[in-house]
């Protein structure tokens, strides 16, 4: 697993000076995202002050107003002076969920393997993140959040106590290449793609799979603590 990530190592530090500007002006021209300044260091023991069970942007994202996003629609973009200065000086770059994207929250590890599997099936996978936290972030259609419960009732997942959640509108992605308090730099795992920024897949394309995962891996740490 661990070729996977390439020189991707949870808890390395890498700099980042000048790095944030030109990954908003990526996020928000080419891929049509819109982009939110952060605020703060990030939380070492990936805990937020949200209310959110999980967090996709731990301690970076409190004093976010969810409608002060940059991109499209958004009526001004990452030239603006004040944006520019701030980026500039690398402050977290935040994906607002809900708008272009929803994204599913899993465990590295069942993550890790789920991937795999869903590659060798054939499946179109979106961009994929990496936290230093350990999770892996699988972006979805926009919706997702508010369907979770109904998918996996589907699928026949809704008894089951899975490590998965689903972000949506409200929250906030934290994107490279901002960094999380000690742990190190969120990470690509799979870049984004003019196809897949702009129309990410149906997440009961991926959700059946990652289920899985998420629910043998539960299991088997279950059956070493016995």
């Amino acid at each position: 697993m661990d070729n996977l990530f390439g020189d991707l190592r949870f808890g390395v530090r890498r700099r980042t000076r000048g790095g944030a500007f030109q990954a908003v002006a990526e996020y928000t021209g080419r891929w049509g995202w819109s982009v939110a300044v952060g605020s703060g260091q990030g939380s070492p023991d990936g805990l937020c002050a949200c209310a959110a069970t999980r967090c996709a942007a731990p301690g970076l994202h409190t004093a976010v107003d969810p409608g002060a996003a940059t991109g499209p629609g958004t009526g001004f973009g990452p030239q603006a002076p004040e944006l520019r200065e701030l980026w500039a000086a690398d402050a977290p770059v935040l994906l607002p969920a809900g708008r272009s994207f929803d994204v599913l929250d899993v465990p590295a590890q069942p993550g890790l393997q789920a991937l795999v599997r869903l590659e060798r099936m054939g499946t179109q996978v979106g961009p994929v993140l990496a936290l230093p936290t350990g999770r892996l972030l699988f972006f979805v259609a926009a919706g997702t959040a508010q369907r979770l419960p109904e998918l996996l009732y589907r699928m026949g997942w809704d008894d089951a106590a899975l490590d998965l959640t689903c972000h949506g509108e409200g929250s906030f992605v934290a994107a490279p290449p901002t960094v999380l308090g000690g742990l190190g730099p969120v990470r690509w795992l799979r870049r984004p793609s003019r196809e897949s920024a702009g129309c990410p897949p149906e997440a009961r394309l991926l959700l059946g799979t990652l289920a899985y995962a998420c629910h043998r891996s539960r299991e088997r740490s279950a059956e070493l603590a016995s």
